[in-house]
């Protein structure tokens, strides 16, 4: 199985806070829960990210400089090409905006083991072990073969093969 999305098959909507929009990129849902997430949006300046209880959330500034999430005694800098992992349900804020910063989002059920995110640069094979593998790419890139534009995506239950630069989602089944 390989699914390849393109910005076509994307949704935008508004933030849950009403302070901004999110392109959501994908969406499972089970039982009538969140199961996972992948989307991308824009910090634009300082202020609170919404709650979302029981989801853990993983960030990756993809453009700008980033920024800093805080919260009660949490400082998480939030840099270009580097995940940043942190709890949905801990009121968190972006500090130090200084530009804007479109950034990667993941978003998984607390009850499912917590994705691994990494951004891939050059050539690389990911070994598929369960669950679902998802390669984002930032530029055009290739996967198992395939031509991708940049912001398109690959979600596969295969081994990955990589050429470019992605971002890269070891989901949860």
């Amino acid at each position: 199985m390989l699914r390849h999305l393109t910005p076509a098959d994307y949704t935008t909507m508004p933030w849950a806070n009403g302070k901004g929009s999110t392109i959501e990129m994908l969406r499972v849902e089970e039982g009538g829960r969140l199961k996972w997430r992948l989307s991308r949006a824009s910090v634009v300046e300082n202020g609170d990210f919404s709650i979302f209880a029981g989801i853990e959330r993983n960030l990756t500034v993809l453009t700008g400089p980033g920024f800093d999430l805080v919260g009660d005694g949490l400082v998480l800098p939030a840099r270009p090409l580097m995940p940043v992992a942190f709890a949905g349900d801990v009121a968190v804020r972006a500090e130090g905006v200084s530009a804007p910063s479109d950034d990667f989002n993941v978003m998984t059920n607390r009850a499912l083991a917590r994705p691994d995110v990494a951004v891939i640069t050059g050539s690389a094979l990911i070994a598929h072990d369960g669950g679902f593998l998802a390669a984002y790419a930032l530029v055009p890139s290739q996967v198992n073969g395939r031509a991708m534009a940049a912001q398109d995506m690959i979600l596969t239950a295969e081994n990955l093969s990589l050429q470019g630069q992605l971002v890269v989602v070891r989901l949860p089944q």
